[in-house]
């Protein structure tokens, strides 16, 4: 009986106990309230501005405020919301952010070979440009990788429309999916996409 307990136990922490159940919906309290639809949406920030790394390093890197003063120093200058923002850029002292997206120590990840070979933003993240404040919105399970691993030419657009985040090929469904079928295959070809799926090129 207590094999057959520790084996519930065992496969339950094994299922439930990963990222696809752990992480997705997470949404933590920031220091500073710093709207993603504002930003990125209303007024159309481009991801880039802030996250300037994400084309050359295998991370995205959060600005310093000094970034957001370059707004700021005019914007909303007395706001007391931004208070650490202006304590930040004074004294050089970093801002306390809680990280949200994140993936498992064993698993290697580099974003600017993504966002370079034209995967979106979007495909990982979700709909940043609508989110008040950031949640993990996609379950950056084993599978979910996969899924766009086996299928590139599915989930690649043109590397200019990578940060706009609502672009689509057509308003049409039918024919935003001929479309993506179409140039999603050149795209992998043209570009040499390689959709690895061997276990070393994740797992490092």
């Amino acid at each position: 009986m207590g094999v057959l307990a520790g084996g519930a136990v065992a496969a339950g922490v094994t299922i439930y106990l990963t990222p696809k159940y752990t992480r997705a919906g997470y949404q933590p309290v920031q220091p500073v309230p710093f709207s993603h639809s504002i930003h990125a949406g209303q007024l159309g920030l481009d991801c880039r501005y802030c996250h300037n790394g994400v084309e050359k390093s295998w991370f995205a890197n959060l600005p310093g405020a000094s970034t957001c003063m370059n707004c700021h120093a005019l914007v909303l200058k007395d706001d007391p919301r931004l208070a650490i923002v202006r304590n930040s850029a004074a004294n050089n002292v970093p801002i306390a952010w809680v990280q949200v997206h994140k993936t498992p120590d064993y698993v290697y990840f580099n974003h600017s070979v993504h966002v370079t070979r034209g995967i979106s933003c979007v495909e990982c993240h979700g709909r940043i440009d609508q989110m008040d404040e950031v949640r993990h919105d996609k379950s950056f399970s084993m599978s979910f990788c996969l899924d766009c691993h086996r299928d590139p030419a599915a989930h690649i657009r043109p590397p200019d429309k990578v940060t706009k985040l609502d672009w689509q090929w057509s308003t049409n469904s039918v024919e935003a999916a001929r479309l993506q079928n179409v140039n999603g295959k050149k795209f992998v070809h043209d570009w040499k996409v390689e959709s690895l799926q061997s276990c070393s090129a994740c797992h490092r």
